[in-house]
C-alpha cells in the first residue's frame, strides 16, 4: 500500500510540474510575441433613419356566407373577376360529397386515358418521371412553406400514380366508366341543393388575411397626421371571423411611416427612397415618395408606394422598416488595428514645417507588416468602418489580415504568425 501510494504521488507531482511549465511558456509568448490578427470583411454604412410603419392597399372583404368554406386561391395569387374564391358547403355531409366527385372525376379522367393507349410499352419511362416529377414539386412546395397549392400538388401525385397503374397494372373494365358517370351525375344533381359559391367582384390579388385595417384606403392615408398614424398602429388586429377573405384590387401598395421633420425634408415627392424590409420579407424596394403631411411634434407623416412585390407582401400590416437615404461600402476592422501615424514634412516652397497624420491599418502580407491607408467612415461599439485609400498591391481589401495586437509596429517589419 505505501509503495502505490509513493507512485500516485510522484505522478501527480510530474503532471502539476507538466502542467506549470506549459503555462510558464504560453504566458512567456503571450508577452514577448503578442500578434493578433483579424479578417477585414465588407460592411456597408447606411445613412438610413428607422420607422414604425403600416402598410395600405386598396381592398374588398369577402363576406363568408352560411356553411363550411373551402377557399380555392391561394395566397397572393390573381384572381378574376367573377372568377370563383370559395366554394361553400352547408354541412360534413355536403363536403364529404365534393371528395366522392373529386375522387369519381379522377378515376373517370383515368380510364379514359387507359382505353386510349394503343402501345402501353413505349410511355412506361415516361409515365414514370411524371411519378417523379409530382413527387419533387409536392416536396419542394412543403418545404418552402407554400401550402397555398398544397392540395393541388397531392391531387397531381395521385393522378400521376394512378395513371400508371391504370395503364400497365390493373387494366381498363369498360362498364366501369359507365357506372362512374351515372354516380357522378347523381351526386352532382344532390351538390347543387346544398352547395354555393363565393366569387370575385373585382380582379386582384387574393389574400385570406383580414385584420381589421382595410378601411384604411390610399387616399385616406395621404391624409393621415403623425397622431393619426401612432393611433393606427396602437389599434391592433381586429380579425373578422365573417370573412372568407379580401381581395387587393389594385396592384400599387403603400406605406405610411413617420419620420423626423430633418429624415422628411430629405425626400422628394415623386421621387424614389429605398425601404428596407426585415422578418420573412427581407428586401430592399424603391419606393416613390408619394406625400408629406406637415409637421406634427417634431414628425411628418410620409407615404411611400411600389407597384412591385404585391403577392409577397399580402401578409404584411404593420412592419418596422428602415428607410435609406445613402449607402457606402466599407470594410470593417477591429478598432485596435485602426492606427493614425503622424510625421512632420516642410513645405518645399516656403521652407514650414508642418505635421500631417495619416490613418491606416497594419495589414499581414507575406509574414511582414504592411501600412495600408484608410478612412474611417463609421464607428461601432468594437470596430470601425473604413475605406481604402491606397491603390494597386497596398491597397485593403477584404480577406486580408489585419494585426490587431503586436509589439513596435512598422511599415516592413517581419512579424511572425
Amino acid at each position: 500500500m505505501k509503495e502505490g501510494t509513493t507512485i500516485t504521488k510522484l505522478v501527480m507531482f510530474l503532471l502539476a510540474a507538466c502542467l506549470a511549465v506549459y503555462f510558464a511558456v504560453y504566458l512567456f509568448r503571450g508577452m514577448t510575441d503578442p500578434l493578433t490578427t483579424a479578417v477585414a470583411y465588407t460592411y456597408t454604412v447606411n445613412d438610413s433613419v428607422k420607422a414604425e410603419a403600416l402598410i395600405v392597399r386598396q381592398e374588398q372583404v369577402l363576406p363568408a356566407g352560411v356553411g363550411i368554406a373551402d377557399v380555392t386561391p391561394g395566397e397572393g395569387e390573381r384572381v378574376g373577376a367573377g372568377q370563383t374564391v370559395a366554394v361553400l358547403y352547408r354541412d360534413s355531409q355536403a363536403l364529404d360529397r365534393k371528395a366522392q366527385i373529386q375522387q369519381l372525376t379522377l378515376e373517370a379522367e383515368l380510364l379514359q386515358y387507359a382505353t386510349t393507349q394503343t402501345d402501353p410499352g413505349g410511355g412506361v419511362a415516361e409515365l414514370e418521371q411524371d411519378v417523379v416529377r409530382a413527387v419533387i414539386a409536392l416536396r419542394t412546395d412543403g418545404a418552402a412553406g407554400d401550402f397555398g397549392r398544397l392540395e393541388d400538388r397531392v391531387l397531381d401525385l395521385k393522378r400521376a400514380v394512378l395513371k400508371r397503374d391504370y395503364t400497365y397494372g390493373q387494366g381498363v373494365d369498360p362498364s366501369r366508366l359507365n357506372e362512374i358517370s351515372r354516380q357522378l351525375r347523381a351526386l352532382q344533381t344532390r351538390s347543387t341543393q346544398d352547395t354555393s359559391r363565393v366569387y370575385a367582384r373585382e380582379a386582384g390579388t387574393f389574400s385570406a388575411q383580414v385584420d381589421g385595417y382595410e378601411d384604411i384606403t390610399p387616399d385616406a392615408a395621404a391624409r393621415l397626421t403623425p397622431l393619426d398614424l401612432d393611433t393606427l398602429l396602437d389599434r391592433g388586429v381586429l380579425s373578422d371571423e365573417r370573412a372568407l377573405g379580401k381581395i387587393i384590387t389594385a396592384n400599387r401598395w403603400y406605406l405610411a411611416a413617420n419620420l423626423p421633420v430633418d429624415a422628411a425634408e430629405r425626400l422628394t415627392l415623386g421621387k424614389t427612397a429605398v425601404v428596407r424590409f426585415t422578418g420573412d420579407f427581407s428586401r430592399d424596394v424603391d419606393m416613390r415618395v408619394d406625400s408629406i403631411s406637415q409637421p406634427q411634434d417634431g414628425r411628418c407623416t410620409v407615404l411611400l408606394s411600389s407597384d412591385r412585390y404585391l403577392a409577397d407582401t399580402t401578409l404584411l400590416r404593420r412592419q418596422t422598416v428602415e428607410v435609406i437615404f445613402d449607402s457606402d461600402p466599407g470594410l470593417r476592422v477591429p478598432k485596435d488595428a485602426v492606427h493614425i501615424l503622424t510625421k512632420t514634412v516642410t513645405d518645399k516652397e516656403t521652407g514650414q514645417e508642418q505635421k500631417v497624420s495619416t490613418t491606416g491599418v497594419y495589414a499581414l502580407v507575406n509574414g511582414q507588416a504592411e501600412f495600408k491607408k484608410v478612412q474611417v467612415l463609421a464607428e461601432g461599439t468594437q470596430f470601425y468602418v473604413v475605406k481604402p485609400l491606397d491603390e494597386g498591391k497596398r491597397v485593403l481589401r477584404a480577406g486580408n489580415q489585419v494585426i490587431v495586437r503586436a509589439h513596435d509596429l512598422y511599415d516592413g517589419k517581419v512579424v511572425q504568425e
